[in-house]
């Protein structure tokens, strides 16, 4: 190798920024191996070192690392040459994952009903998934709402033309008309305001709701519905708008659809008097909700705001359920949502649903909701092989064996983490602001440093980069992986696998119980030491 190319090897050319932000925060380390809830860091001296993780793949690895019937059946499955690119042909084996998630869910939500499903790779896909169906399905309806104000327009003329009905002023004042002498005219006139003000609203592009906080990913679309304005505003010119509305707020949905609501209007025939009559327009295309904040903070939905979203989707329609990271058993359930009483017409699934291993994601719809169209316009090439729906069934199977223990066991061991922060909590109250969360989905908020007596721990507070730096030091001297929730930097997230032990939760309070020891010592020197 030149001289030239020994220097461009070692040069950082895969995100480089994004490795300079992990070395500041003493995060960038390479890991080596990993099994059950546990990473291998190999050390100066050639020798693996263990590190307990509670990141857990952001969530992906319940079942934790490799596990072996996992990793047995993707040996088995690979040493098979199970087709990964067969395209536009039958997938028996997709509609065998479709069908096992339906049990589960119609078991969870007591109801038959069905959900068609559109696989993909990510949750991120998943989400884009859902909404371009939410507006497939939003612009067929548009067009039959059309196609129903021209049947009243084409009656109102008929109407007029064999006198059974007539135009009163009122219809003409409200569409800021003349009022013509002949009955014929005068609904002309209507309906040529009527057409003119229908094709202005038509032309309304799609709105969404989600909540403060929310996290739906980053593409061009998912982003638009991501709160953290870090994310989202750089590229609000590429897609649809969202309108954000604060947690615990039925009052903010309510004023949401009061300035946005649309009408089309019409002409009634109605007892011979026509009149003007209005259809509502459905300006919003869909409410994305997640029953758990991933990235926002942990933040738990609550059960009496779950119920007040479902009867606002019964009046706008279409509520989409992100489930992808607090959904496959993390809180006990294949559907956090279901807990708290919340049902999607879509629900987004992924994560764990790949089994740490494979890259899988699904969009489940609900059959009244369905448009068959969607399968031709939408498609995604690696989405539906063979390889990521087996291992997404051999999941499924894991989860529900022993009439569904790994649920049980996500909730037993989320007890005990949450008992362990808990405990925190109590001792440092000047330290630990809130723990929230549910099952192996839990956050631990810290207290604003902004205004710290320490000048390091203000210094690495107004950097954005609070959470980073006790994660890192977590990482460096206690061999416990975490990390922050991106919009929420100062909340430590840990969502381990339900193999988690008593020990790996012992290690973990006695990182966070120094981390909070310095905090209260505001000796942001040592936490930040190595760094």
């Amino acid at each position: 190798m030149t001289e030239t190319s020994a220097a461009a090897a070692e040069r950082e050319l895969a995100e480089p920024y994004l490795r300079q932000v992990l070395d500041t925060a003493g995060l960038a380390v390479e890991y080596v191996r990993a099994e059950a809830n546990t990473l291998y860091v190999r050390d100066d001296d050639g020798t693996e070192s263990p590190v307990v993780d509670f990141a857990g793949g952001y969530g992906s690895v319940l079942l934790g690392h490799h596990h072996p019937e996992i990793t047995a059946y993707a040996r088995e499955l690979l040493a098979e040459h199970t087709p990964i690119h067969a395209q536009f042909s039958r997938h028996p084996y997709a509609n065998r994952l479709a069908a096992e998630l339906n049990r589960i869910i119609a078991r969870e939500l007591s109801d038959d009903e069905p959900y068609y499903a559109i696989f993909g790779n990510s949750g991120a896909e998943s989400v884009e998934a859902a909404v371009k169906h939410a507006e497939l399905d939003r612009g067929i309806r548009i067009s039959e709402l059309l196609g129903s104000v021209d049947a009243e327009l084409a009656a109102a003329r008929t109407a007029a033309a064999n006198g059974s009905a007539t135009v009163h002023g009122e219809a003409a004042a409200r569409l800021g008309v003349a009022l013509a002498a002949d009955d014929n005219d005068a609904v002309r006139l209507l309906e040529t305001a009527i057409r003119r003000r229908n094709d202005e609203v038509a032309a309304t592009p799609p709105l969404f709701l989600a909540l403060e906080g929310g996290f739906h990913g980053k593409l061009a679309g998912s982003v638009q519905l991501t709160h953290n304005e870090g994310y989202r505003l750089p590229f609000k010119s590429l897609g649809a708008q969202a309108r954000f509305v604060p947690h615990d707020s039925p009052e903010d949905l309510n004023a949401v659809h009061a300035r946005e609501r649309r009408v089309l209007l019409g002409l009634s025939t109605h007892n011979g008097k026509i009149t003007v009559t209005e259809h509502e327009f459905p300006v919003f295309c869909a409410f994305l909700v997640e029953p758990i904040q991933g990235e926002g903070g942990i933040r738990v939905l609550s059960r009496e705001f779950a119920l007040e979203i479902q009867e606002f989707c019964a009046r706008i329609d279409c509520p989409v359920v992100d489930e992808i990271q607090s959904g496959m058993g993390r809180t006990g359930a294949l559907l956090a949502s279901s807990r708290i009483g919340l049902r999607g017409d879509y629900y987004t699934l992924a994560k764990t649903l790949g089994g740490g291993i494979a890259k899988a994601s699904v969009m489940l719809v609900r059959e009244k909701r369905y448009r068959r169209d969607f399968e031709i316009v939408h498609s995604s090439t690696f989405a539906k092989d063979s390889f990521s729906c087996h291992i997404a069934l051999k999941v499924l199977e894991l989860l529900e064996r022993d009439g569904g223990a790994a649920y049980r066991q996500a909730e037993e061991r989320g007890a005990a983490l949450r008992a362990k922060l808990d405990s925190l909590r109590a001792e440092f109250p000047d330290v630990v602001a809130e723990v929230r969360g549910h099952g192996l989905m839990q956050g631990l908020e810290f207290r604003d440093q902004s205004e710290a007596s320490s000048p390091e721990l203000r210094q690495i507070s107004q950097s954005g980069l609070f959470g980073y730096f006790l994660a890192g030091h977590l990482l460096r001297r206690h061999r416990v992986r975490t990390f922050p929730t991106a919009s929420a930097v100062g909340t430590l997230r840990f969502e381990p696998s339900i193999y988690v032990t008593d020990a790996e939760l012992d290690q973990l309070h006695s990182g966070l119980h120094d981390v909070c020891t310095l905090l209260r010592k505001q000796a942001g020197d040592e936490l930040t030491a190595g760094h």
